[in-house]
């Protein structure tokens, strides 16, 4: 069930409100950190009907208008997040591949301002955490 404040952050972003991208949003808001076939499996599951090219051109039109972000850690597919706008970061499993958000970086800094910018107007530093969970972590 899509509710009123979904609609509303469409509306706010100049999107139209489909029942597809209201749905899509909403799947990402209960449950961040997952790739295109969930959100397609998860939409797909409340009725809505949308083909695996539609779920990726909702998504394409929800990060272009900030409302959501793509992550691609090494080795696994994109996975999206309503999450924008505060530049935090992550932690990966290499086992089982959970993601789970990081608040902030501690200690040492980390470099997250390039050293020569080439020119570029940098906006965003992306820092990802590599290791095993804790489920990963119990011997088998």
């Amino acid at each position: 069930m899509v509710d009123d404040n979904t609609r509303a952050l469409l509306r706010e972003s100049g999107l139209r409100v489909t029942a597809q991208r209201a749905s899509v949003l909403e799947a990402l808001r209960v449950e961040p950190h997952v790739t295109a076939d969930v959100v397609a499996r998860r939409v797909r599951s409340e009725g809505v009907a949308i083909s695996t090219q539609g779920v990726y051109d909702v998504l394409d039109a929800l990060t272009a208008a900030g409302l959501t972000r793509r992550i691609e850690p090494a080795g696994s597919p994109a996975v999206y997040e309503t999450r924008v706008g505060d530049n935090h970061h992550h932690l990966v499993c290499r086992s089982c591949g959970v993601i789970v958000d990081v608040e902030c970086v501690v200690g040492e800094a980390a470099c997250l301002m390039p050293s020569d910018n080439h020119g570029f107007a940098v906006d965003e530093a992306e820092v990802v955490f590599w290791g095993l969970c804790p489920t990963c972590q119990i011997p088998t």
